[in-house]
């Protein structure tokens, strides 16, 4: 009798574990769609708020409208059809061996490892012709990888807009990469002074007052290695190894 209730119980605890498991896969299959949908379109909401476009209240699909995302080939800086820049995953394409580059230590200033052959960048136009672009980050800070976009001016020089989707650095230290009053302090910096690139992230104030200031922004206060990071992904994404080839390459028309 002992040995019934024994199995009876295992029984019904084994059905019970099937059962469950059942149910959270099936839960997890059909609720992957809608988890994809939310993704691509909190990854649209950050990019139209990175350029200072993301308005409140209107649908963020009919803003995403005014955007054209297009792929560009790193090596050369110019706009490719390689491969398909709607299905194309660059995340996961900067750790295949296949699709990316190895950095050395002297290149790898943002300490990303690879990078990507390809990279999506995100194009607005009106009928004067380009008004911004916005540009894909990554870089290492204190504690993890920060993944954001910087946008830039139709002059390919003056900061429009930054703003960081992914990362998690200290709150109330180097996650003040969120700090609405931070980000709206780079809006209106410029990025390279001629052809060279001079943006910079200081430790500290920047003193308005001073020769450079316009192209300086304000550390993070307790967070100086979050704030080197941030400085060396934008030194790295907006300088040779990233985005400057394709900037020259669109300010004279050949992209």
């Amino acid at each position: 009798m002992a040995n019934e209730s024994v199995t009876k119980t295992f029984v019904v605890a084994l059905t019970l574990c099937i059962v469950c498991a059942v149910v959270v896969s099936s839960a997890a299959v059909l609720l992957r769609p809608a988890q994809e949908a939310n993704k691509l379109l909190d990854l649209k909401t950050n990019i139209l708020a990175s350029a200072g476009l993301l308005e409140e209240g209107v649908d963020v699909e009919t803003q995403f409208e005014k955007i054209s995302v297009k792929l560009v080939d790193m090596e050369t800086g110019r706009y490719t059809n390689a491969v398909d820049s709607a299905t194309y995953d660059q995340r996961k394409a900067s750790s295949d061996p296949a699709l990316s580059v190895a950095l050395s230590s002297s290149e790898d200033i943002a300490k990303i490892k690879r990078r990507a052959n390809f990279s999506k960048v995100y194009i607005v136009e009106n009928a004067l012709g380009l008004e911004k672009v916005i540009l894909p980050i990554k870089g290492y800070g204190l504690w993890s990888t920060l993944y954001g976009f910087i946008a830039l001016e139709s002059d390919l020089k003056t900061v429009a807009g930054i703003g960081f989707y992914e990362h998690t650095e200290t709150p109330g230290l180097g996650g003040e990469v969120d700090n609405p009053k931070w980000k709206a302090s780079w809006v209106g910096k410029s990025a390279y002074d001629g052809d060279v690139l001079a943006l910079e992230v200081i430790k500290g104030k920047v003193d308005t007052s001073r020769d450079g200031a316009e192209y300086q922004i304000d550390g993070l206060a307790g967070a100086t290695l979050t704030t080197r990071g941030v400085d060396n992904l934008i030194k790295y994404w907006l300088g040779d190894q990233g985005f400057k080839s394709f900037i020259e390459n669109l300010k004279t028309g050949e992209a």
